[in-house]
């Protein structure tokens, strides 16, 4: 098996095989080889069929029958390979040769790989592209890179500083200490420091314990389920006890929420009432609500329990059964395949409840958690021992 891209007679050419057959899809257009044109290329395949697309000109090779899947067990090679005997005679139109010219910016199924002396396995025969230190994005957030005896400079714009613009001018005299982040405040010309889990203070430099967690709506715990591998995911559960006084936020996401196929199982609150959501797979969600009670915003502890039995979900609250409801009885997808992650309170810095949920939940939630337990575990997760930011101690105070 193969998947190769060449340049032949200044075409694009794709070429793959998944063990039955070579296909080969060519871009209309010839490239640029005056050395100062950039081209964007898309190139792949799902399953069987291939696309090609050249600065937005694409070629599609529909799916047949056959089969689908690439199994190559090989290094991944850019640009070149070690030994012209490695590539098969299939995978191009004329004798191999390795590419002479720039590359930049290679994105893998969404994952970017870093061109540098340091990241890749190995190589050989690369210089830096302009022949300067100002290399693709070393300058940060817009900053304009300029060549130096020494190196390089950043000219930063007014909103950035450091060597690479990648500070925030906000944040460039930051008092927070090493458990923090600091976050611009651009609007008040100030900064506010994000506490990790364990710390708090206006700088973060005070440690607490907790058994409590306290979430003041711009905090998250992301918790590695340690025995999702000996799970049944066909039967799921998730239970703890949430005192808030807001009719609003997202309580529980176990899921990995990386992007919208990811399978969760979601505990919020909409209008003050009690929202459950189940994804299990095709991206299909089932908002279950509940309307009996409106009394979830009342500040007053309220214990839940969401247990999932294939593709039937019940739902209780303080100790009542309030919702049950068999969400697909063709049985389709009966698993939780949640990824061993689960999320409380919000997501990480920066990803807003609204945007990852595509508007399951609005915001992230104000208010407290304890009690958390996973399936039929004899014991409460240890909140304190996960990741997160903005914790504070819920047994203190109010």
């Amino acid at each position: 098996d193969f998947l190769c891209i060449s340049l032949v007679n200044g075409f694009t050419q794709l070429r793959y095989n998944l063990g039955d057959r070579t296909v080969i899809l060519q871009t209309l257009q010839k490239v640029h080889t005056n050395g100062t044109t950039w081209h964007l290329l898309n190139a792949g395949r799902v399953g069987n069929e291939g696309y090609l697309d050249l600065d937005g000109i694409n070629i599609t090779r529909k799916a047949s029958p056959g089969m689908n899947a690439l199994d190559t067990h090989s290094d991944f090679f850019v640009g070149g390979v070690s030994s012209l005997n490695l590539v098969n005679p299939m995978a191009i139109e004329n004798e191999p040769t390795g590419f002479t010219g720039c590359i930049r910016e290679i994105v893998i199924n969404n994952r970017e790989l870093n061109l540098t002396v340091t990241d890749p396995k190995g190589g050989a025969n690369i210089g830096d592209c302009d022949g300067t230190d100002c290399g693709y994005t070393v300058c940060k957030n817009n900053g304009t890179c300029q060549v130096e005896n020494s190196g390089f400079s950043c000219s930063c714009p007014r909103e950035w500083t450091g060597t690479m613009c990648e500070q925030s001018i906000h944040c460039s005299q930051n008092m927070c200490g090493s458990h923090a982040l600091c976050i611009p405040q651009p609007s008040s010309f100030s900064y506010t420091c994000v506490c990790a889990l364990g710390w708090t203070g206006k700088y973060c430099d005070t440690k607490i314990k907790f058994y409590i967690a306290k979430f003041v709506g711009n905090s998250y715990i992301k918790y590695t389920d340690p025995f999702y591998g000996k799970r049944d995911l066909q039967y799921s559960r998730l239970s703890l006890n949430f005192t808030t006084n807001q009719t609003e936020g997202l309580i529980a996401w176990m899921g990995k929420s990386e992007d919208e196929d990811n399978d969760f199982l979601a505990i919020g609150l909409a209008n003050g009432t009690l929202k459950v959501v189940i994804n299990l797979g095709e991206r299909i969600s089932v908002p279950l609500m509940h309307s009996k009670y409106f009394t979830c915003s009342d500040g007053r502890w309220h214990f839940t329990t969401v247990v999932q039995n294939q593709t039937c979900i019940k739902v209780y609250l303080d100790e009542e059964l309030i919702l049950f409801e068999d969400i697909d009885p063709q049985r389709k997808y009966t698993a939780l395949n949640y990824g061993g992650i689960c999320y409380f309170g919000g997501f990480e810095i920066g990803r807003k409840v609204n945007i990852v949920t595509i508007g399951l939940f609005q915001k992230e939630f104000t208010g407290k958690i304890k009690d958390v337990v996973l399936f039929q575990d004899s014991k409460k997760i240890q909140l304190m021992k996960a990741e997160g930011y903005n914790i504070d101690d819920g047994n203190s105070g109010n």
